[in-house]
């Protein structure tokens, strides 16, 4: 299927030679992902592949030493795709999901700690992930979706025809005994389970789980223990917001887990608590804590590694239970978080190893291993690769008595004598955080960085309130007030910017994606301070998205309650009712078969701006869902984005 454009293309006004060659720059980049470390810290594992490609393969190095990073092999023909590896408690074998590309069947396989002796061990039929041993290493547990897909709601969603609901696939955690490969699905039918982890003994599991849809009753999950022998499910929490990454203590009597006002399932960020098994003793561990927790490590009775956002970066924090007392280790400007979407950190059973994935906006990511905070690089495939844009610095800024904090990205090039267009990247949930990282990753959707700036634009990217990063109140103070304090923090950052930089106040652009499309949607309603947007995968209108998209559950505790009970409260901060507004020239992008932000709202907000005589396009690319996947579209989405910016910024 070609792709499907409404309205005619514009000719491009980037030269087809910068577009080449940052499109080969970037496609070059080596990523990491899926980063493992052994038990006792002497191997590491990752999935390597490139931008450029769909390609994904485990590889194995020691941490010590000079050796070179080894390519596991396994007997696949053709292109592989791999998942998950995870190592035994006794740091001898190596357990990863592959496939023989990314729509075929993924199975389990094992090879020993030097990435050899391939063993498959499974004979699937479904989506399947997360796998993780047993402590006494008998087992290994994963997520299951026998007979269907999976994924989450990122993804492209499914064709669906015939009548609706009367099918749910939940997906189950499944227990396979090594020895004989005996499978067995161990949690109820009935429940979805997002994230486990096996008791001391291997006898329960933690997790998160409701009843199906999974992908869109995360937000009312609660925490259960199930009993593997009886595969029965007892809740022993019910929150009033949403959790992540349960953890059984060392002795297995209490868990720890994340509770928070959380946007979107796999981006964590809230405080820390622990409580009894019986879910008893409810402990707010990081109460008013200017941070946002994003995954933990229980590794002794009495401590607590986690991984927080402070500002616009990250913190290495350990507590300490008896006083409940905070160290953080290590402080930067990157983002490391293990668990959940795109994890790139991961500690050694007794916490005094790690190893992680690392990058900022200027330098490419490579391996680090080495105790928290004095790490060493193991790997140097992006040696080669230097920037061709401009240098990232923290701004900071004050709005109706909050700190905001934000990312300013010069130029590639600036002169003195000279001043020069600005867009404003917003950032998608809202309950997420912008955060140095090189712009191929994340599917390249963080390219358009990159391109803007290689292009002569500065960009900036606030954190305002609804963020994470600066604690609970922060992260709520968007409550019920969607497109109101936070375009009051970005417009006083926009003012920030230009008075510490050469920025034509005249010449300004926004865009994001998701929340962020929605923002840009909602903010050319609201002012016509900006001469172009672009809008991907945005929101027009709350009451109609409400009906529309797949994931109704997460709208309940940012509106209050449901557009059914409350239409009032969706209508105030929909775009579509202030139409009228607009004058800012809108380039509209979506996928075909986004379940998040469907293409439904996007062509609500299109047909409207056409009919009202406003500059505007409207591109949605086949098959994709929330995330792009397809290289081709990732690069062709960012020339079109640089390319409406030149039109009505630059000529």
């Amino acid at each position: 299927m070609k792709q499907l454009v409404l309205a005619c293309l514009f000719p491009m006004t980037l030269t087809s030679q910068t577009m080449q060659q940052l499109n080969e720059q970037l496609g070059k980049t080596v990523l990491y992902g899926d980063v493992a470390l052994s038990p006792d810290g002497t191997h590491v594992a990752w999935v390597q592949s490139t931008a450029a490609s769909t390609s994904k393969q485990t590889y194995i190095r020691e941490t010590s030493g000079n050796s070179q990073a080894m390519l596991v092999k396994i007997p696949i023909i053709g292109e592989r795709t791999d998942f998950d590896p995870a190592w035994s408690p006794d740091s001898n074998a190596l357990a990863f999901f592959s496939s023989a590309g990314e729509k075929e069947q993924r199975q389990l396989w094992t090879v020993n700690a030097h990435g050899s002796s391939p063993n498959k061990i499974t004979n699937l039929n479904g989506y399947a992930a997360r796998p993780r041993w047993s402590h006494n290493g008998k087992q290994i547990a994963f997520l299951y979706v026998e007979r269907a897909g999976g994924g989450g709601p990122l993804m492209a969603a499914p064709t669906t025809t015939g009548v609706i609901d009367t099918a749910i696939h939940n997906q189950r955690i499944a227990v396979l005994d090594v020895a004989t490969g005996q499978l067995r699905q161990v949690s109820p039918a009935n429940l979805h389970i997002y994230d486990y982890d096996w008791s001391p003994e291997d006898k329960m599991f933690i997790a998160t789980a409701s009843p199906g849809p999974g992908d869109n009753n995360w937000w009312i999950a609660q925490i259960y223990t199930i009993d593997t022998a009886k595969s029965n499910a007892t809740s022993i929490y019910k929150p009033s917001l949403q959790v992540a990454v349960p953890r059984w203590s060392p002795d297995g009597k209490s868990i720890a887990f994340i509770e928070g006002l959380m946007s979107d399932e796999g981006f964590h960020g809230g405080d820390l608590f622990t409580m009894s098994a019986a879910g008893q003793g409810l402990t707010n561990r990081t109460r008013g804590r200017k941070s946002s927790v994003s995954s933990l490590f229980w590794l002794t009775q009495d401590r607590i590694l986690f991984t927080e956002i402070v500002g616009g970066g990250s913190a290495i924090s350990e507590l300490t239970l008896t006083n409940n007392s905070v160290r953080t280790i290590w402080k930067g400007a990157e983002n490391l978080h293990a668990f959940g979407n795109f994890p790139n950190f991961v500690v050694s059973n007794d916490g005094k190893f790690a190893a992680a994935d690392r990058s900022t906006f200027e330098t490419p990511p490579e391996i680090w291993a080495g105790p928290i905070g004095d790490w060493h690089q193991l790997t140097s495939n992006n040696s080669g690769i230097t920037a061709s844009w401009g240098k990232a610095e923290n701004l900071e800024w004050t709005n109706d008595s909050f700190n905001i904090q934000g990312w300013l990205l010069s130029p590639a090039k600036v002169h003195s004598d000279q001043k020069y267009p600005m867009v404003v990247l917003i950032h998608g949930g809202p309950s997420s955080a912008e955060m140095p990282d090189w712009p191929a990753s994340f599917g390249m959707s963080r390219a358009i960085i990159a391109a803007l700036s290689s292009c002569g634009y500065y960009v900036l990217m606030p954190n305002p309130r609804g963020s994470y990063g600066q604690g609970e109140e922060f992260t709520r103070a968007n409550v019920k007030d969607f497109g109101g304090g936070d375009l009051r923090d970005m417009l006083a950052g926009i003012d920030a910017a230009i008075k510490k930089c050469p920025i034509d106040p005249a010449r300004l652009g926004v865009t994001g994606w998701s929340y962020g499309g929605y923002m840009t949607m909602w903010t050319v309603t609201q002012t016509n301070r900006f001469r172009a947007a672009v809008a991907g995968a945005g929101i027009a209108n709350w009451q109609s998205y409400y009906g529309q998209n797949l994931i109704d559950q997460w709208m309940i505790p940012f509106f209050g309650a449901s557009v059914y009970d409350d239409p009032a409260v969706y209508e105030k901060n929909s775009p579509i009712r202030f139409i009228k507004n607009v004058k800012t020239p809108t380039l509209i992008i979506v996928g075909e078969r986004d379940a998040e932000c469907p293409a439904a709202q996007s062509y609500e907000f299109w047909h409207a701006l056409k009919a009202l005589n406003v500059p505007t396009q409207l591109i949605v690319y086949p098959g994709e869902g929330h995330l792009f996947i397809k290289p081709k579209h990732q690069a062709d989405r960012m020339s079109q984005m640089v390319a409406w910016f030149d039109k009505y910024l630059k000529h």
